[in-house]
């Protein structure tokens, strides 16, 4: 057996290829670039914002500054050099979060509601803007409810497809980036070829469109057939439980 996180973390793990780039925080993504690491990716290279660039990851970092970051890494360098090195069109990949996110995945970790006076304020952007803006393929980890999902955002902290097709490239951001895949304890969602909107391409065990909608707000639609997100392996399961988290932080005791 397996809960929603170990699945989540999972899905996300096999989403990374080997020899690809990606810039990791601490958290799921973390958990999942490492379990690539130790499966399917051996050869992944891992960017933290801090400045570790291809660390042998032994145990979980606590933050991206962490020291365990630089653990036998090709370089202990800085923010600048790992912000320039996304700005060149060297890393594959980024991992962010936030406190909204919408149909075409913009994200909002800034506030919620009025920016003068919020119901909720943020930590903000940090490198978010950076990545989200600059790596080639955003991709999101995230629990799946409608004050998550939301039809508008209250605050633009990192750009997705922001309106729509052609948008990124009018804003001056590079052709062919932007949102990839959004993981979530009801499915998978990647963003339609032409309108940018994101879409299921897979739901988890059990769990039917009816339930994604409702648990979105804002109208999703699916691939046209969506298939069914593959369950971890055991290889996978004890690899996650025995070396990436075996405090159980994030996976649950």
């Amino acid at each position: 057996m397996y809960n929603k996180m170990e699945l989540m973390i999972c899905a996300a793990a096999r989403m990374l290829e080997d020899g690809s780039t990606v810039v990791v925080g601490t958290g799921a993504p973390c958990a999942a670039a490492m379990l690539a690491q130790k499966t399917t990716a051996p050869m992944l290279t891992l960017f933290f914002e801090a400045g570790g660039i291809g660390p042998q990851l032994p145990r979980m970092p606590i933050s991206v500054g962490d020291s365990r970051t630089f653990h036998q890494g090709i370089s202990a360098t800085s923010m600048c050099d790992i912000m320039e090195t996304c700005q060149r069109g060297m890393v594959d990949y980024t991992f962010l979060g936030g406190a909204q996110i919408d149909a075409y995945g913009n994200l909002n970790s800034t506030v919620v509601g009025d920016h003068k006076q919020p119901k909720v304020r943020f930590p903000g952007s940090g490198g978010a803007n950076d990545l989200g803006s600059f790596c080639w393929r955003t991709m999101v980890i995230t629990q799946h409810d409608a004050r998550r999902f939301v039809e508008k955002l209250d605050f633009v902290t990192t750009p997705g497809f922001l309106t729509g097709p052609g948008a990124r490239e009018e804003a001056g951001l590079p052709a062919d980036s932007g949102p990839y895949q959004v993981i979530t304890d009801l499915a998978v969602m990647g963003f339609h070829p032409e309108t940018k909107r994101m879409q299921v391409e897979s739901l988890h065990e059990g769990i039917t469109m009816d339930e994604v909608q409702s648990a979105t707000g804002f109208p999703i639609d699916s691939v046209p057939k969506p298939n069914t997100t593959p369950r971890p392996t055991e290889e996978q399961l004890e690899i996650l439980r025995s070396e990436v988290d075996p405090h159980r932080y994030l996976i649950g005791r």
